[in-house]
């Protein structure tokens, strides 16, 4: 049987005050801290005010943050304090940090025959839960970094997308379609990367490239696999300047100068998170998976974005933070989610959704992340409370910005993660 869908309508969505005024003194306020970027904002605060609408029992509080980092941030010195929120969106890392120490609730209490946890998508299911069966968090949605490209500059200089299927493909294509001013200077890049780190392991992963040893006691980032990749990248962006990385600015501004670059006409493509395509012109631009290294498959990373539940909050408003993520989670809510921001659905009945499979049947490039997701690396799960990519994001910034060379870079990074690896292991 198929599910009932509902019509949507995002823009001009006008909430009742009246109903919430009539019960507000009755209701259990549930504080909930969040992040994203505009399509995501707006969408969780529709998703927020319907919820609260629909019953009297809780309102819900949110608190939109700068970004996750700050959010993460933010949340150490609430857990503090004693000021946490009752339910925090992080990302994939983060949230395992905090169950790594023992921060956040275990779900299962929460969780009653209807709400099926069997129903998530396993790749996303298996994320938050522990071997003990621990659940430590329940997937908001999932998320991967794809292509996005010009598709008429692409066939203008003789180009398919085929050309695009590994890094040494992607780096002949910018350095054929990249141009230059009269004064020498790039006024139309190739490619432009995502600035970070994770476009950086994304490449790495995608030539074989471990972070650490199989018996967890040996970091790896400073291997050949690593070093050809980054050091490729350094060339691109500072030497053959076919490439480029936009760093710094409040909250997500180098993200939205990125894409501005590739819709404004400055750049062939970008790496870019599947919660990109709400943002995107497809009359202009296509979607594709991201490339393999030389003769390496791709393997990029792909993961869901977590709410978890703090320890030390008030149970009944932890009750109502659980019964939010419910109703934000159901299939008809994540094929909603799905459809306005580009992200992944969580739920596999997202599939009975009638809008849902409609919309993709439209807009093809919507299924893009999830093709990539079948054959992704998971998210780096850091044994060392993020020790390691603390030193990744520093070899990053020094490579992607700081021009010095790659192996240089992983070199010193390697050193801090592998202090830190051996305290963890120590522990």
């Amino acid at each position: 049987m198929k599910l009932k869908t509902l019509a949507i309508v995002c823009a001009g969505y006008a909430t009742s005050s009246l109903t919430l005024a009539g019960s507000a003194m009755a209701q259990t306020e549930v504080n909930f801290w969040y992040s994203g970027g505009t399509k995501p904002q707006q969408m969780m605060a529709k998703l927020i005010d319907e919820f609260n609408n629909s019953q009297d029992e809780y309102v819900i509080k949110g608190a939109l943050q700068g970004n996750y980092k700050e959010t993460y941030q933010k949340l150490q010195a609430g857990m503090a304090s004693k000021t946490a929120p009752e339910f925090v969106l992080l990302n994939s890392v983060q949230a395992e940090s905090m169950a790594g120490r023992e921060l956040v609730r275990d779900l299962r209490p929460y969780m009653n025959a209807s709400f099926n946890f069997e129903d998530f998508i396993p790749a996303f299911r298996q994320q938050v839960t522990y071997p003990d069966g621990t659940v430590y968090g329940l997937p908001a949605y999932g998320t991967t970094q794809v292509f996005y490209y010009n598709k008429a500059k692409l066939a203008e200089h003789g180009f398919t997308e085929a050309d695009l299927s590994t890094w040494q493909g992607v780096a002949k294509v910018a350095a054929k379609v990249a141009e230059k001013d009269g004064k020498g200077k790039t006024s139309y890049y190739g490619w432009e990367p995502m600035w970070g780190k994770d476009n950086l392991m994304d490449a790495a992963f995608s030539n074989g490239a471990k972070v650490i040893s199989d018996d967890g006691k040996t970091v790896l980032i400073d291997s050949p696999e690593w070093v050809e990749v980054w050091e490729s990248f350094r060339k691109w962006i500072h030497e053959d300047k076919t490439m480029r990385i936009h760093h710094g600015g409040q909250g997500w501004e180098y993200w939205y100068k990125t894409i501005d670059d590739v819709m404004k006409g400055r750049a062939l493509g970008y790496t870019g998170s599947s919660g990109d395509q709400g943002d995107l012109d497809f009359t202009q631009l296509a979607a594709t998976t991201q490339p393999g290294w030389g003769a390496h498959p791709a393997a990029p990373q792909a993961g869901a974005q977590i709410f978890v539940m703090p320890t030390g909050t008030d149970e009944k408003a932890a009750k109502g933070a659980f019964e939010f993520m419910n109703f934000y989670t159901n299939a008809l809510n994540t094929a909603r989610w799905s459809m306005f921001t580009g992200y992944i659905p969580v739920r596999e009945s997202v599939k009975n959704v009638d809008e849902y499979q409609t919309y993709t049947k439209k807009n093809p490039q919507a299924l893009i992340p999830l093709k990539q997701a079948a054959t992704a690396s998971m998210d780096f799960l850091d044994p060392t409370n993020g020790k390691i990519m603390d030193a990744l994001a520093i070899a990053a910034d020094q490579v992607q910005i700081e021009n010095i060379p790659a192996e240089k870079a992983l070199k010193q990074a390697a050193k801090r993660a592998q202090r830190a690896l051996d305290r963890a292991n120590r522990s």
